[in-house]
């Protein structure tokens, strides 16, 4: 027959069971529960570091990326940096017209009506030889332009004025002609192959290099009127005012293939607002 049963003492046994414990660590058990899990704890913590260990990528998978963005950069690049340069264009294109005619402008403060200036022509000067050579006008130039201009530096060379601008463009005047280059550093890249006969200006112009024209008093013909009493303007000689003549003239339009050079691209980027018009035919 089985002892009779005895009842339990639970406080009893929670008080050996702390002392035991207290006994086999030394610290507290308050100490010893911050380290312990629960089954649940030790579930979500497993999980998670399986989920950091998916986050990885493994070395294929890396080069693959590396790999298709370097493809979208190769195809993307030139893109981004043709549209850079028609920015600095347009950019420029239309500060240089700005503050060209406002020289004009403070020069006829002092000097009168620009209609009554004198005409801006070729300068001589006999060599050893007693021939005549083109040299630059300066004292037109000197008189009317320079004291209005901000330029970083002037050269004369040959029949040329070169002046460099602060923006990193530059201007030679020729005269009544003047060609704008809105990289400076294109200028002797033009000048050289120019002088190899390969005509920089033809091939260049209306990308590298943009016409313009300045005569107020020497033609008040019909072929003159969009320069006649008028500033800087872009090179309009002969222009009958429309858009087509602009494009499509076998000389001096902007076009792929001309036979002088493309004098009429400022004209029409002027007549877009000086913006480059989408259809522009000729790259950057």
């Amino acid at each position: 027959m089985p002892p009779p049963r005895q009842d339990v003492d639970s406080s009893k046994i929670y008080g050996d069971l702390l002392r035991f414990t207290a006994n086999c660590f030394p610290s507290n058990l308050l100490s010893f529960r911050k380290y312990a899990f629960t089954i649940e704890e030790w579930t979500r913590n497993v999980a998670l570091t399986r989920n950091q260990r998916k986050i990885a990528f493994t070395l294929a998978e890396v080069l693959i990326t590396l790999g298709i963005i370097g493809i979208v950069a190769a195809m993307t690049m030139p893109a981004l940096i043709a549209n850079h340069k028609k920015t600095v264009v347009e950019t420029r294109l239309a500060k240089f017209y700005s503050t060209i005619n406002q020289a004009v402008t403070q020069a006829e403060v002092d000097y009168g009506d620009k209609a009554g200036w004198e005409i801006w022509e070729d300068s001589y000067e006999k060599d050893d030889n007693g021939n005549n050579i083109l040299v630059p006008n300066k004292e037109y130039f000197n008189k009317y332009f320079a004291p209005y201009i901000i330029a970083t530096k002037i050269e004369y060379e040959g029949g040329v004025i070169i002046v460099y601008f602060p923006d990193g463009s530059l201007a030679t005047f020729r005269n009544v002609g003047i060609a704008f280059y809105p990289e400076a550093k294109d200028y002797s890249i033009v000048e050289e192959e120019s002088n190899a006969e390969i005509r920089g200006n033809q091939k260049y112009s209306g990308t590298k290099t943009f016409a313009f024209y300045f005569n107020p008093s020497k033609n008040s013909s019909a072929d003159y009127k969009y320069h006649y009493n008028k500033g800087v303007e872009p090179y309009k000689v002969h222009w009958d005012g429309t858009e087509e003549m602009l494009r499509n003239n076998s000389s001096i339009g902007c076009r792929q293939e001309v036979s002088n050079t493309r004098a009429y691209c400022t004209a029409l980027i002027q007549m877009n607002g000086w913006k480059i018009p989408k259809d522009y035919p000729l790259r950057f």
